[in-house]
């Protein structure tokens, strides 16, 4: 018999799910309703959404570079355990996922879940979040993304899917050279953590809260008023040497500092530009999940 969109609609909003199962469960019930929502939580699909209520806090950051190096996505994508997240059906989902973002620039997670998915275009986004719900049994979050594009595009992916950097810099004559010094800048993001590119990009605001902290740890240990401030700027030193990428100590050679690694292999052919660095799980209760 045939199926009417309208019945499939129908289902889908009593149930959450998708709308290709939705046709094949009516079309297995002959087209009764209540047999087709027995069909789905027979499947195991049906009950879904209710999975959403449990914590999702494992899962992978993945990066996606176009093969041209010049647009690329961060994402995180969380479920309940590490068993989960080493799944192929998760992976899968996973690299669809970055995969898309880099290629349709969607604007939030929630934009994008109404798309048809990269992995099936018969599905959406929230679709196959849902599908993938319902064949491992745990409640799996696309929680966020970044997606840069520019001259040059590289990530780095660290501990197994727990910390993903990705970095835009600006670049002339790439070769393998200045691709090796992109990979290893996104290797010190996610070793050192800086905050910042280069102490310009260091906010007024920024600059007078740590200057007005270390001033009042030097008062306090009733250090005399005229070195305070000469004090104060060896500290903010210290500041800019831990926070700011350019002034690190190389994380394969410390005694050299990032800025002079770069300009002794590549010269001035790659400035560092913005950098994401995603760890798994970080500030959960802030985070705007979504899927099912």
């Amino acid at each position: 018999m045939a199926i009417s969109p309208k019945i499939i609609q129908e289902l889908r909003e009593k149930t959450g799910v998708g709308m290709m199962d939705c046709k094949r469960a009516l079309e297995e019930a002959g087209g009764d309703m209540e047999e087709a929502v027995k069909v789905l939580r027979k499947k195991g699909i049906a009950t879904a959404e209710k999975k959403s209520v449990r914590a999702a806090s494992e899962g992978l950051v993945k990066a996606f570079i176009a093969e041209d190096g010049r647009t690329g996505s961060l994402i995180e994508v969380n479920c309940e355990t590490d068993f989960v997240a080493r799944t192929d059906a998760f992976v899968a989902l996973v690299e669809n996922l970055s995969r898309q973002v880099a290629e349709t620039a969607p604007v939030t997670v929630d934009a994008m879940l109404p798309a048809p998915y990269g992995g099936d275009p018969a599905l959406t986004v929230k679709d196959a979040v849902i599908q993938t719900v319902a064949k491992l049994g745990e409640n799996i979050q696309f929680r966020r993304f970044v997606r840069f594009e520019g001259d040059l595009v590289g990530s780095y992916i660290h501990a197994g899917g727990k910390i993903g950097v990705m970095m835009q810099c600006a670049a002339s004559d790439i070769d393998d050279d200045v691709r090796e010094v992109l990979k290893e800048l996104c290797m010190q993001v996610a070793a050192a953590a800086p905050r910042f590119v280069s102490r310009d990009e260091v906010t007024p605001e920024v600059l007078q809260s740590e200057r007005d902290i270390y001033r009042t740890q030097v008062l306090s240990q009733g250090k005399p008023e005229n070195i305070v401030d000469k004090i104060v700027d060896g500290k903010m030193n210290k500041y800019y040497e831990e926070n700011c990428l350019l002034e690190q100590g190389f994380i394969k050679d410390p005694s050299v500092k990032v800025a002079a690694h770069i300009k002794a292999k590549v010269g001035d052919r790659l400035k560092p530009g913005r950098f994401v660095r995603f760890v798994l799980g970080e500030n959960m209760a802030s985070s705007s999940c979504g899927g099912e």
